[in-house]
């Protein structure tokens, strides 16, 4: 009998795939063709709602569209880029099914200012009227952290639990934009300190209940917080703590 290849999912295991799923800038989906009877793969920007479920935002005029329009079944498969050989380096498959958003819903307005601080140049094409968001509702997972760690995941594995933060997304916009316009400078202390990245003009981009985004340039930054949050009410205190412990590391 052939060995499971698969490990126990673990904290590391989950940590590394939500790194993934919140900083991958783009992604290859793969789409069902009925009548032709192979998949389609493309190649799509990615974006996350405050859960982490992946969000692509795409044109009436794209063959995968038209293919989620007829089969919501999907795949989505993330990696990290790096030197040397490519499968050396970490990859997530997601197999989803994708919802398309109502244009004007409340809801496609919060992913559309959510998606923009990540893809800022989608600002150019994002209110065309062929465009629409598509959120990807995960089922499950397959992750590869290198060579002998394979894990198969499930969504609850995947995704952070957002039921307790009500109005969330508004919060989230002034907080994101409050830090941004008045603690820069502890953001590039996040940045450099707690993640050992270069100097430069980082800013934040995403708060959820398990970490923040940061970014600069095309690069985008994943830090986690200690411990996952149970409400708005410890964003700030949070993220003074992770300021505290930035400060302590440079002296």
């Amino acid at each position: 009998m052939a060995k499971d290849p698969f490990l126990p999912v673990d904290d590391e295991a989950r940590a590394l795939a939500k790194k993934l799923m919140r900083t991958a800038r783009s992604g290859a989906l793969a789409t069902n063709d009925a009548q032709g009877g192979t998949p389609f793969a493309s190649l799509v920007q990615v974006g996350t709602d405050l859960d982490g479920s992946p969000v692509i935002l795409t044109s009436q005029l794209s063959i995968h569209t038209r293919l989620l329009e007829a089969d919501p079944r999907c795949s989505l498969l993330l990696s990290s880029a790096g030197r040397g050989d490519p499968l050396a380096h970490p990859r997530l498959t997601l197999l989803a099914r994708a919802e398309r958003l109502e244009r004007e819903s409340d809801e496609a307005m919060n992913i559309r200012r959510r998606y923009l601080m990540q893809h800022p140049k989608a600002e150019l094409y994002v209110d065309f009227p062929d465009f629409a968001f598509w959120r990807l509702k995960v089922q499950s997972g397959s992750l590869n952290g290198g060579f002998g760690r394979a894990y198969r995941m499930a969504s609850q594995d995947l995704l952070a639990d957002v039921s307790g933060f009500y109005d969330f997304y508004d919060f989230e916009a002034g907080a994101v934009a409050h830090m941004n316009s008045d603690h820069a400078d502890a953001i590039g202390l996040y940045a450099t300190q707690l993640r050992g990245a270069r100097e430069g003009a980082w800013h934040m981009i995403g708060i959820d209940p398990e970490g923040i985004q940061i970014a600069l340039g095309d690069e985008i930054l994943r830090l986690a917080f200690p411990k996952t949050l149970t409400g708005a009410h410890e964003v700030r205190p949070m993220l003074i703590r992770l300021a505290n412990e930035a400060r302590s590391r440079m002296s």
